[in-house]
C-alpha cells in the first residue's frame, strides 16, 4: 500500500526553517493506531492526514504521541500540498475537522486560516508552573494551555524550561509571551506531554494570543513571530469570534508511505 505523502514547512518562505508538517492523503481512515504509527515514524511536530470528499477535505492531526483536535501548520501545510501540488484552482479549501469547518484562503503569496478565537481567562499560576519555566510570568492565562505573559522579549527568549515538570501540568502545553522589537508580540510553546518539548511554529496558540494582543495593543491586524530556534512569521487579525492566521509554506520533499496491507 502506497500513501501519497509532503514533507512542507510552514509559516515560512525558505527552506530549514518555519514549523515542519507531514501531510498524508489517504482514500479513506486507515484504522486509529496504523495513522498514529505512522505519526510517531514520522516523528515530525504534526502530522496531518486529509481525504478529500466531494465538497470539501477531512483532516485529522497526530502529533507523535496523540491526536490532537486543532493545528495549525500542519493546517497550512495540507492547504499549501491541495493548491500547489494536488493543483486546486479555487482560492479556497474548506476542511472539516475535531474543530468544525476550518477555511484556508489563498490570498496573493500567502496562505490564511480562519480558525475559531480561543480567548485565555486568567487565572492562578500552579505551583509547578513557575518551577517548569524556571521563571515567573507578569501575568497567566489559560484555554487548552496555559498562557504566560511576560514584560519583555528577553524574557522569553530566555526561558530554559523543565520539560518534565511542565509535562505534570494540567494542560497540554505552555505559551510564552511578551511584546516584540519588531513586531507585535513574540511566542514559544513547549508542549512534553504531547510529544512535543518546543514547537517551532504554533498556528493554534494564536487563537488565545491573538485576542489578547489585539485588546492589549489596540490592534486588529498584528505581526507574531515565534523564537525558535528554527522562528516562525505569522500574519494576524482578529475578527471577533473567528482569527485569521496567514502565513507561507514551502514543499521540502515529496514521496510515498510504503505499508503492508496487513
Amino acid at each position: 500500500m502506497k500513501i501519497p505523502y509532503y514533507h512542507v514547512a510552514a509559516f515560512t518562505s525558505r527552506h530549514f526553517a518555519g514549523n515542519p508538517a507531514g501531510v498524508c492523503i489517504l482514500n479513506e481512515w486507515l484504522p486509529d493506531e496504523v495513522m498514529q504509527s505512522i505519526a510517531a515514524e514520522n516523528n515530525l511536530p504534526e502530522t496531518a492526514i486529509v481525504i478529500e470528499r466531494d465538497r470539501h477535505f477531512d483532516l485529522r492531526w497526530m502529533t507523535p504521541a496523540a491526536e490532537i483536535d486543532l493545528c495549525g501548520h500542519a493546517t497550512l501545510a495540507s492547504a499549501h500540498v491541495i493548491f500547489e501540488i494536488l493543483g486546486r484552482r479555487r482560492d479556497m479549501v474548506n476542511f472539516q475537522s475535531r474543530s468544525g469547518e476550518l477555511t484556508v484562503d489563498r490570498v496573493d503569496d500567502r496562505l490564511v486560516l480562519d480558525f475559531p478565537a480561543q480567548p485565555a481567562k486568567a487565572c492562578s499560576p500552579p505551583k509547578k508552573l513557575a518551577e517548569g519555566l524556571r521563571a515567573k510570568p507578569a501575568a497567566l492565562f489559560k484555554n487548552r494551555d496555559y498562557v504566560a505573559v511576560f514584560e519583555r522579549q528577553e524574557d522569553v527568549l530566555a526561558i530554559a524550561p523543565d520539560l518534565e515538570t511542565l509535562a505534570t501540568l494540567d494542560a497540554q502545553g505552555v505559551v510564552v509571551t511578551a511584546p516584540g522589537h519588531d513586531c507585535d508580540f513574540v511566542s514559544r510553546y513547549f508542549a512534553p506531554a504531547a510529544g512535543i518539548p518546543e514547537d517551532p511554529v504554533t498556528g493554534s496558540t494564536h487563537c488565545a494570543l491573538i485576542p489578547y494582543w489585539s485588546k492589549r495593543l489596540g490592534k486588529r491586524e498584528l505581526l507574531a513571530r515565534q523564537l525558535s530556534k528554527r522562528g516562525g512569521e505569522l500574519f494576524c487579525e482578529d475578527r471577533g469570534e473567528r482569527v485569521g492566521i496567514g502565513g507561507k509554506a514551502v514543499t521540502y520533499a515529496e514521496g510515498s508511505i510504503h505499508l503492508d496491507r496487513g
